[in-house]
């Protein structure tokens, strides 16, 4: 049972693997969405997420007997972390099965606390499959990443660290994948204060929260298709499901496309990284429709892989038209060239590509095409530069930038 009890007791031992993630105003957020915003930053812990807590609290309520048999955990990312180094604190080994997909990086900070690393698959549930069957086969215990009360309870402990800080919370927004989080967060919310509002943020290519809810029982989606890739789970956790059904307060979906744009946000104005599923917080931002409330967003983590982070960036330049391409045809003759970049320069613009085809019609003295990819300050100076072309005779056409 999730107990007041219970939630005390983990929340005194999580102290133990934690670092005190204390709570961040945002003046940027505030003033966009006339509330008093702040954030539980969550992605500064030691294993760079949340996962440690349930991990560690599981781990407290296991007897020495299981413990010396060892723990089985299947992750692709943060809760094989957690589950590694919380075991690692307690001194007990620890399988992390991950699928042959895992981006090395993960691997190797899985491996870096002590855990054994078995790849299986090639996705998560490939993976779960196998790590529940050798648990079963070994004795060990599997530490399920949020079907499982005792972990569902140490995660629940951000909600004890949010209200003793900001006591007058009215609102705590949480990450929704499993629900192992959100039926903590919100469960802990209300025995503490029956009035704070707990609403869950889904991908929307993965809202399988939403759609249990809205059938009250649990179903599982057909697909799921989202960058979130640490919510991207098509089945919720059936034991944890009737606490999310109790105590959350509603649902709230974001897109991809807002997910990358929360992404420069929380950079540009925090110095911040937060990956994707972190991130379902922050753009649900823009989705409530109340103003002069006390906000909470849980940031749930922030290991997000170089390659990741560098698409995520160059996504969301191109949709804020930070970067922007055009097509232009110009007759095959010398000058022409120089006189397209000489109207982006006076118009402060920065070209970064240049891609000149000659073969674009049969033609040459008549047309060859020039695509220009280029920088600009947003969409109103991108539009300044596209005039300017037209102005000048061109008939420039805006394409998607190619980098």
């Amino acid at each position: 049972m999730l107990t007041l009890e219970k939630f005390e007791e983990a929340s005194e031992l999580v102290k133990q693997v934690t670092i005190k993630t204390k709570l961040v105003y945002s003046e940027y957020f505030s003033e966009m969405t006339g509330n008093k915003v702040y954030f539980k930053p969550e992605n500064m812990q030691l294993t760079g997420a949340y996962k440690v807590r349930g991990a560690y609290y599981k781990i407290s309520t296991l007897t020495e007997e299981e413990r010396e048999k060892g723990l089985i955990a299947a992750s692709a990312g943060n809760h094989a972390q957690g589950v590694a180094y919380a075991a690692k604190k307690y001194g007990v080994k620890a399988v992390i099965v991950m699928p042959t997909t895992t981006p090395l990086i993960k691997v190797e900070r899985t491996q870096a606390y002590g855990a054994e690393v078995i790849l299986y698959g090639d996705g998560y549930d490939d993976a779960c499959a196998y790590a529940i069957e050798l648990a079963k086969k070994e004795g060990a215990t599997f530490i399920h990443p949020f079907d499982d009360l005792a972990v569902a309870c140490g995660q629940g402990t951000i909600s004890m660290e949010i209200i003793q800080e900001l006591p007058l919370v009215e609102y705590i927004l949480v990450p929704i994948g499993g629900g192992g989080l959100a039926a903590g967060v919100s469960t802990l919310a209300k025995l503490l204060n029956p009035h704070i509002k707990v609403i869950g943020v889904e991908p929307a290519g993965a809202a399988c929260m939403r759609a249990s809810l809205d059938a009250g029982k649990v179903v599982t989606l057909p697909e799921v298709n989202t960058i979130a890739d640490g919510t991207a789970v098509r089945t919720p956790g059936e034991q944890i499901f009737p606490y999310i059904q109790e105590n959350l307060d509603g649902i709230l979906t974001v897109s991809d496309e807002e997910l990358i744009v929360a992404f420069l946000d929380m950079v540009e104005n925090h110095k911040i990284i937060v990956e994707n599923s972190g991130l379902l917080t922050v753009a649900a931002l823009r989705h409530m429709d109340v103003k002069g409330k006390k906000v909470v967003s849980i940031l749930s983590g922030g290991n997000m892989d170089m390659i990741t982070m560098s698409s995520v960036v160059q996504q969301g330049l191109i949709q804020r038209d930070r970067i922007f391409a055009v097509s232009v045809l110009l007759p095959d003759k010398p000058g022409e060239l120089v006189r397209v970049a000489s109207i982006i320069a006076e118009n402060k613009g920065n070209v970064i590509k240049l891609d000149h085809n000659q073969f674009v019609s049969t033609n040459r003295n008549a047309a060859v095409e020039l695509k220009i990819t280029m920088e600009a300050f947003g969409s109103e100076h991108k539009l300044q530069i596209v005039r300017a072309l037209e102005r000048d005779g061109y008939r420039p056409k805006v394409i998607r930038p190619s980098l």
